[in-house]
C-alpha cells in the first residue's frame, strides 16, 4: 500500500502532506498527554511488530502493493486513534527515509491512508462493534479487516485522481487483494489483543470486559 514517489503529482502530494501534518500534530499532543514512561516500551514493541508485518509485500497489478498495516492494533491497545497515527508515522518515516519503502514526497498520503484512516477506522470500528456485539476479539477482528480495506480503497481513489491507474481497475485490484489480506490483519489484531489481555491486562487503556 506504500505509494512511491512520482505516483502522485507534487501539488496533490502537498495537499496530503498538509492533512497528515494536522493529524501528526494532534498525535503528538496525544503522546505528550497520554504516553507516560511506562508506555514507551509498549509503543516500541508495537512499532517493531508493525514494521515487521508490513515487510511482507505482495505486488498488485493496477495498484501499489498489498500488505498488512497494524494501525488498528496500535489504536485499540493504546486506546486512541491518534496512537495509530503516532505509531504508523514513526514506522513510515523509518521505512521511507532509511529503507526506501514508500516515497518521501508522497509520505503524507501514506500517513493519511495507513495512519489516519487505519487508526480511526480501526479504533472507532472496534469500540462501535464491541458496544453492539459485546465481544472484544470479534470486534478487533472486524475492525482490523475494515481498517486495512478502507485504507486500500482510499489509496486506489488517490491514484485514480492522480491519473496513475484507472479507478475501476484500481478499486478492483486493491480492494480484492486487501479484502483477503485483511483477514490476516483482522486475525493478528484479535490474537494480539487476546495475548496482551491475557498476559498484561493492566497496560490496556480499555479493559476487555468493559463495553466501550
Amino acid at each position: 500500500m506504500h505509494i512511491p514517489d512520482a505516483f502522485i503529482p507534487l501539488g496533490q502530494a502537498l495537499v496530503y502532506w498538509v492533512i497528515a501534518l494536522v493529524f501528526i500534530a494532534l498525535a503528538l499532543r496525544w503522546a505528550r498527554r497520554s504516553m507516560g514512561e511506562e508506555k514507551i516500551p509498549l509503543v516500541a514493541v508495537l512499532a517493531a511488530g508493525i514494521f515487521a508485518i508490513q515487510a511482507l509485500n505482495i505486488p498488485i497489478p493496477w495498484g501499489t502493493s498489498g500488505h498488512m498495516v497494524g494501525a488498528a492494533l496500535a489504536a485499540i491497545v493504546l486506546g486512541s486513534p491518534y496512537a495509530g497515527v503516532f505509531v504508523l508515522t514513526l514506522v513510515l518515516l523509518v521505512q521511507g527515509v532509511i529503507f526506501g519503502d514508500g516515497g518521501i514526497t508522497v509520505m503524507g498520503a501514506n500517513i493519511v491512508n495507513m495512519g489516519v484512516v487505519g487508526g480511526f477506522v480501526g479504533y472507532y470500528g472496534y469500540t462501535g462493534i464491541k458496544s453492539v456485539i459485546g465481544n472484544a476479539y470479534a470486534a478487533a477482528f472486524i475492525a482490523g479487516w475494515a481498517s486495512l480495506f478502507v485504507s486500500a480503497i482510499l489509496c486506489a481513489v488517490e491514484l485514480a485522481i492522480a491519473g496513475t491507474f484507472p479507478l475501476d481497475l484500481g478499486l478492483t485490484m486493491m480492494g480484492t487483494y486487501h479484502a483477503v489480506i485483511g483477514l490476516i490483519e483482522g486475525g493478528i489484531t484479535a490474537v494480539a489483543l487476546y495475548l496482551i489481555a491475557s498476559a498484561r491486562p493492566d497496560i490496556l487503556e480499555q479493559p476487555i470486559g468493559v463495553t466501550a
